[in-house]
């Protein structure tokens, strides 16, 4: 083996790395190229290759109930003959795919026209429901298309201020923090959260404003920064004038969040939030400065009211001139590796492939051709993930589901009820890398290939479309999910799905051609070659688009459509005097449902439990120390968990981590309540009991 370029396989920043051989079986060294540098979680990535559980055969449920191993064929034809049977009786849709936002482009289109072609469900999400689809729905509506970040990471370089709203890039992605280096300088980084997390402390020392909001109040917040700049005729008049469809609205909307207003609601002093409008404003290219960029992030968007709240921050945003402005701009911060390119091309339960509406006629006739079927057997939209779950095993629900890189048990919310509604199901299958919570509960586990022994692309959080190369073989049997949706329509559909990601890729480039997401220009040789490509890109001339905007919005009238939105409490209200909330989010040595990185021995050991963060005057309250247990309750279920007394967290706020299974899973506790926009459920806000425990602090739920 010579070295391998391929990239991290972990968030969206999609690190550059170069993968080594080295004299062990099945393993390479992790190196950084460029100079953006690896975080914790990348150098360690090449551990998870080699973990002693990692699933390496087929496995079927016996009679016994063990998972006991098989061959491909037999597991193929189980599962194929048991969908068979499921949909003769129950009709198409009893059969559900679930993916996620970690496969690649290749993966996420197959995918989705497996579900559609060879199943003929309208059954197919994915959990990144459970991450961009706030901001995806915000975008849309605004803009009229959806990138994360509609410029390249580099462009906040330039920037003199940086508002994030609900996102903590400092632990999430490392390596993005250079980029806010000039925003600093001058004073501009302004972060909103309610924790003193490790990007709200790079605010200290003259660096920035930390906005410490009560959870659930950011939209609150936001309405009040629009009133200052508006109030104070700190608005690009011009812009709003040109670029913008109705101004007024913005005015209406905001009018009455004053200040003072807002500080009831959210707990930030009317002083501060008054700063931090007149910091923002100022480095807005209308006033000569040096650019300002707004971002969110789960934080902001994992709400009942997430498409709410980044509307809000978009309307902020236009306010300042700011979207289409080289150096300036609005962009949501992506979180899963291909976070952006997996709902783009079809595993959403609403999309067909190029970020096409599965209910546009043109578009169903167009992919239709391609997929060479009659436009009229491509089922309509199905539920959103959570609706999704909550059907499993439901009369007229779903009766088999199949799942790809997702580990439900941990990651969705209400977790009791997830384990009852999988539990409720005729067939479970779960193609993984690892037996994850999910794959455990399996009829039948599929073992899969992992970044370093996969071909493909992944679409980065500001749209560039990267290049995976494989340096190694897989262990074992484990295959692709290419050969799993192949195998799979080989039995049960006419049409035959190729195994092979290049393949897959030019299918996918004409399949998107001419939608929003546009591939069809991009080819792995140009990437190899060097090339940043940033989609659109619509022909192989085509020099791609690294900025959206520059000469108007992709809306019918190309202005950018204001929303208005106005703030509403958290689904989930104790309607106490005091409530505490709990909220949830992640930590520097762990990514998503902990799967990957609770295997890796260097990153469990640095945190190798749940924990709880409570701030010392309800520690003090409550008679509880560093370190003792503490049961937190919901309207959902309860669990105990040791305590982290520390002032990073407002009084009125419980701070745990997500990644854990099993007794600590944080999710027992969250909320499912969905935004009625993108169906996105309550993860990061609902109201909690905490009280003192007599158990050991061990997580072991009550």
């Amino acid at each position: 083996m010579t070295a391998v370029p391929t990239h991290c396989p972990y968030c969206a920043l999609q690190c550059a790395t170069t993968l080594h051989p080295v004299s062990r079986p099945g393993a390479v060294e992790v190196r950084p190229r460029g100079e953006g540098g690896l975080c914790r979680k990348g150098w360690t990535a090449a551990e998870v290759l080699t973990v002693p559980d990692r699933l390496t055969m087929p496995l079927v449920r016996d009679g016994a109930g063990n998972l006991v191993e098989t061959s491909w064929d037999a597991a193929l034809d189980f599962v194929a003959d048991r969908i068979r049977s499921l949909q003769s009786a129950y009709g198409n849709d009893s059969v559900a795919v679930f993916g996620g936002g970690g496969l690649t482009n290749e993966k996420a289109y197959a995918l989705g026209k497996f579900a559609r072609v060879a199943l003929k469900t309208a059954n197919v999400d994915y959990n990144g429901r459970f991450c961009m689809s706030s901001a995806a729905a915000a975008t849309n509506r605004a803009f009229g298309i959806d990138r994360g970040l509609p410029f390249p990471l580099a462009d906040l370089g330039g920037a003199g201020a940086v508002l994030l709203v609900g996102s903590n890039i400092a632990e999430t992605m490392p390596p993005a923090i250079k980029h806010l280096q000039r925003a600093r300088d001058a004073g501009g980084l302004l972060v909103v959260d309610p924790r003193r997390s490790a990007t709200a402390g790079l605010t200290a020392d003259d660096a920035g404003i930390h906005l410490q909001a009560t959870p659930g109040s950011d939209l609150a917040l936001v309405l009040a920064l629009t009133h200052v700049v508006l109030q104070e005729s700190l608005a690009d008049t011009a812009y709003l004038s040109e670029r913008v469809d109705d101004a007024e609205v913005l005015f209406r909307t905001t009018a009455s969040w004053w200040p003072e207003r807002a500080e009831r609601v959210t707990g930030v002093p009317a002083a501060t939030i008054r700063r931090a409008a007149r910091v923002l404003a100022a480095a807005a290219p209308v006033w000569g400065g040096a650019g300002a960029f707004i971002l969110t992030g789960r934080g902001a968007e994992q709400h009942s009211k997430g498409t709410d709240t980044v509307t809000a921050c978009i309307n902020l945003a236009l306010a300042l001139g700011l979207p289409g402005r080289l150096g300036s701009g609005y962009g949501c911060i992506t979180g899963q590796g291909n976070g952006q390119g997996g709902r783009e091309h079809g595993q959403k339960a609403d999309q067909l492939p190029g970020y096409r509406s599965i209910t546009d006629p043109a578009a169903r006739a167009y992919v239709a051709g391609v997929w060479g079927v009659d436009p009229d057997e491509l089922p309509g939209p199905g539920k959103s993930a959570v609706e999704l779950i909550n059907a499993l095993g439901e009369p007229g629900g779903p009766r088999a589901l199949l799942v790809h890189g997702s580990n439900l048990v941990v990651s969705a919310p209400r977790l009791a009820s997830v384990r009852e509604r999988l539990a409720a199901l005729d067939l479970l299958v779960v193609a993984d890398v690892v037996p994850s919570e999910t794959a455990l509960l399996a009829d039948v586990v599929f073992p899969v290939t992992q970044w370093a022994e996969e071909e493909g692309t992944m679409t980065s959080l500001e749209g560039r479309v990267l290049r995976r190369q494989a340096a190694i073989a897989p262990p074992g049997e484990a295959r692709s999910d290419l050969a799993i949706f192949a195998g799979l329509a080989e039995r049960l559909s006419p049409v035959m799905f190729s195994t092979d990601p290049a393949e897959v890729f030019e299918e996918l480039r004409l399949a998107s051609k001419g939608g929003k997401a546009d591939y069809s220009g991009i080819t792995w040789e140009r990437i190899d070659a060097g090339e940043a490509l940033f989609w659109p890109v619509p022909s192989e001339g085509h020099p791609g688009t690294p900025r959206l905007f520059a000469d108007g919005f992709a809306t019918p009238d190309g202005r950018a459509h204001v929303v208005p939105v106005d703030h509403r409490p958290v689904a989930d209200d104790l309607n106490a005097e005091a409530p505490i909330y709990l909220i949830t989010g992640r930590l520097l040595q762990h990514y998503q449902s902990g799967a990957q990185t609770r295997r890796v021995p260097e990153l469990a050991e640095a945190e190798p439990e749940v924990y709880a963060e409570i701030h010392p005057r309800v520690a003090a309250q409550l008679g509880i120390s560093h370190g003792r247990p503490i049961r937190l309750r919901t309207a959902r279920g309860s669990m105990v968990l040791p305590a982290r007394v520390t002032a990073d967290v407002r009084p009125d706020t419980v701070f745990v981590p997500f990644h854990y299974g099993g007794a600590g899973a944080v999710n027992e506790l969250t909320n499912d309540a969905l935004d009625p926009v993108s169906r996105m459920p309550e993860f990061k806000v609902c109201a909690v009991e905490v009280t003192a425990a007599a158990l050991p602090a061990t997580g072991v739920p009550a």
